[in-house]
């Protein structure tokens, strides 16, 4: 009784997370800019759209778990292979200047005033 007990709170944590993960990848998908996928060679947004879409509705509607899983893997491959690749073509928002670096550096080092 108790084990049974043990055992729905974990499944049911897994799915919150599962479908937390997947909400997540869908709505970085969504923001992303479409010629940045063209860019990248990683099919299109429409496509990523689709199948992340697809992914939560499975994960909110479905009660198998082997959808759930197969949902996984879309949005594990989104998360590791097609958002860094995204990111470094959008060039992540942080322009050209490296982490740490002083408001006073220019493009070619720190500007000494001289």
């Amino acid at each position: 009784m108790l084990f049974a007990g043990f055992q729905a709170t974990v499944i049911g944590l897994i799915t919150v997370v599962l479908l937390a993960l997947s909400v997540f990848a869908f709505a970085d998908a969504a923001f992303r800019r479409e010629d940045a996928y063209r860019a990248t060679d990683k099919q299109n947004k429409q496509f990523w759209l689709i199948i992340l879409g697809l992914t939560v509705l499975v994960n909110l509607l479905v009660p198998m778990f082997l959808l759930k899983i197969i949902g996984l893997i879309a949005t594990i491959v989104y998360i590791v292979d097609v958002r860094p690749a995204l990111k470094q073509v959008m060039g992540n928002g942080r322009g050209r200047r490296p982490r740490g670096g002083s408001s006073s550096d220019g493009p070619y080092g720190p500007f000494n005033g001289r």
